[in-house]
């Protein structure tokens, strides 16, 4: 049986009769406004817990394997780039050093010569 607000209105008021006004509105605000059917159990709530620990269970398992691809995607771009950067170096090093060894080769012949052509003269 459906209980509606004329029923439970109905109640209260024979209750108002019988255990006065007080106790009447205090046992109304114990009841469910809707009946029994939509009053949440313990074991109710321990299932609904089980299985929200499972989905969580399930999601934080999912966002660590998302976070573990998401680490190897940093580490293989961060050795990626390092490798880049070091080829780069190097290919710069080299060119300088070349330049330096040439520059020097050549700082070092216009000596000589200039030294030759002073001790001719000399």
């Amino acid at each position: 049986m459906a209980v509606d607000e004329r029923a439970r209105h109905e109640l209260y008021l024979q209750l108002a009769r019988v255990l006065g006004e007080d106790q009447s509105a205090t046992m109304m605000a114990l009841l469910p406004p809707d009946g029994w059917a939509d009053v949440a159990r313990q074991h109710d709530l321990d299932r609904v817990e089980a299985s929200l620990r499972a989905d969580v269970g399930q999601l934080r398992s999912e966002m660590d394997l998302r976070f573990d691809r998401v680490d190897g995607r940093i580490d293989a771009a961060k050795h990626e780039l390092l490798a880049a950067f070091r080829g780069e170096l190097v290919a710069a090093v080299s060119s300088q050093t070349r330049a330096m060894i040439f520059t020097m080769a050549g700082s070092v012949a216009a000596l000589g010569g200039l030294a030759l052509s002073l001790a001719r003269l000399g």
